[in-house]
C-alpha cells in the first residue's frame, strides 16, 4: 500500500503557488528560534480521560477565542519563501495558527519510511522540533538532515533504545511498518510488540497526544493484505494497546499509499471517515491517498481538539467536495 494529502483547513492555508507542482512544494520558513518547554499532563490515566475535549497547550493558552491576537513577540514567522513544503500542515494562515505548535517537541518513529520523511518535512517547515528514530543514521537523506531534526539510532523492537530518544517529547507520531513479505515475523515484532513499546515509553514521558499510523482494512480478518502474515491482524491489537493506555490517541488508516501523482492523476481532496467504512463488500471501496496528504491529517490531528481519541479512516477523491481538516475530524463520531 502507499499514500499523502493537502491540508485545507479553515485554520490551514495554502501558500504555494498554483503553479508549483502537484507533489510536495518546498518552501523555506524563516522563524525566531523558539525553546522547546515541554508542559507535562499528569501520568494519570482517569484524569486523562475525563479531560475537557480542549487540548491542553502546549506552552501557554494561544486562543482564548478565534481570532485573538498574539502579542508581537509571538509572531515567529518573518518570511514564508515560495516554494515551501505546501503541506508543511498548509503552513497556518497568520501566526495565531502557527502558535498552535509553538512549545511542541515530536518524536517520530519510521521517520526514514515514505510516510515518515513527509511527516518530519511538514513538522520542520512549522517549526517543531523533531526527534526522528532511525535504525541508521548513515543512511538518513533529505528532510531528515534539516536544521531541527536530531537523529537517534534505535529499533521499536528494543525497548531500551526508547526512553532517552523519547526524553523532552511531548508528541509521538509512529508511522512504522513491518515488511512482511521479507521478514514473517515483522508483523509481530514491529506492528505489535514495537508500538507496544512506544506506548510503554510515551506514558513514562508524559506524552500528551499519540498519533498512530495503520492502515484500511485493520477491522477485517479477511482483508488480502492479512496474507502477509498478518501484518493487519498485528496492527489492530497495537491500536488496541494504544486505545486502553490512557493516552490521548489519533488513529490514521490510510488507503492504498501513493508515494506521488502520476501525470494524468489529479490530486483529490481528503476524505475521512470512521472506523470500518472502508474494505471489502459491503464496506466502501478502500480507494488510495498521497503520503504527503497522511502526513498533514497526523499533523493536524495533534492541535484539532475534534482528533482527539478517534479513529479515522482517510482517502482521497477527486469528486469530493473541499472541507478542512477541522470539518473532516468534527464530522466523525465516536
Amino acid at each position: 500500500m502507499s499514500h499523502s494529502s493537502t491540508m485545507t483547513s479553515s485554520r490551514f492555508s495554502c501558500v504555494a503557488s498554483a503553479s508549483a507542482p502537484a507533489a510536495l512544494r518546498r518552501v523555506s520558513c524563516t522563524a525566531k528560534p523558539m525553546k522547546s518547554l515541554p508542559c507535562r499532563v499528569p501520568n494519570n490515566r482517569a484524569a486523562l480521560r475525563q479531560r475537557a475535549p480542549g487540548r491542553v497547550s502546549f506552552v501557554k493558552p494561544l486562543r482564548a477565542k478565534e481570532g485573538a491576537k498574539l502579542p508581537a513577540e509571538d509572531v515567529m514567522p518573518e518570511e514564508v519563501d515560495e516554494g515551501m513544503v505546501r503541506s508543511a500542515s498548509q503552513l497556518m494562515k497568520d501566526a495565531n495558527d502557527l502558535a498552535l505548535f509553538k512549545g511542541m517537541k515530536a518524536f517520530v518513529a519510521g521517520a526514514s519510511g515514505g510516510t515518515g520523511k513527509k511527516i518530519v518535512e511538514q513538522l520542520v517547515a512549522l517549526g517543531v522540533p523533531v526527534v526522528a528514530l532511525v535504525r541508521d543514521k548513515s543512511k538518513a537523506s533529505g528532510g531528515l538532515l534539516a536544521d531541527g531534526v536530531t537523529l537517534v539510532e534505535g529499533d521499536v523492537y528494543q525497548y531500551q533504545t526508547l526512553p532517552m530518544a523519547m526524553k523532552d517529547c511531548n508528541v509521538v507520531i509512529c508511522a512504522t511498518g513491518s515488511r512482511p513479505a521479507l521478514d514473517p515475523l515483522g508483523p509481530f515484532n514491529v506492528d505489535y510488540q514495537g508500538t507496544k513499546n512506544l506506548v510503554t515509553a510515551a506514558l513514562r514521558a508524559d506524552v500528551k497526544h499519540f498519533t498512530f499510523v495503520t492502515s484500511i482494512g485493520t477491522d477485517d480478518i479477511l482483508f488480502p493484505l492479512n496474507l502477509f502474515w498478518g501484518v493487519l491482524f498485528w496492527k489492530k491489537r497495537a491500536e488496541e494497546v494504544l486505545q486502553r493506555s490512557g493516552l490521548e490517541y489519533t488513529i490514521v488508516r490510510p488507503g492504498g499509499l501513493k508515494d506521488e501523482l502520476k501525470k494524468e492523476d489529479s490530486e483529490g481532496q481528503i476524505v475521512m471517515a470512521g472506523p470500518d467504512a472502508y474494505g471489502l463488500p459491503p464496506r466502501k471501496q478502500p480507494g488510495s491517498i498521497l503520503r504527503e496528504q497522511v502526513a498533514e491529517v497526523c499533523i493536524a490531528s495533534l492541535v484539532e481538539p475534534s482528533a482527539a481519541n478517534k479513529i479515522v479512516e482517510i482517502v482521497a477523491s477527486k469528486d469530493a467536495p473541499k472541507k478542512s481538516l477541522e470539518e473532516l475530524f468534527m464530522a466523525v463520531h465516536q
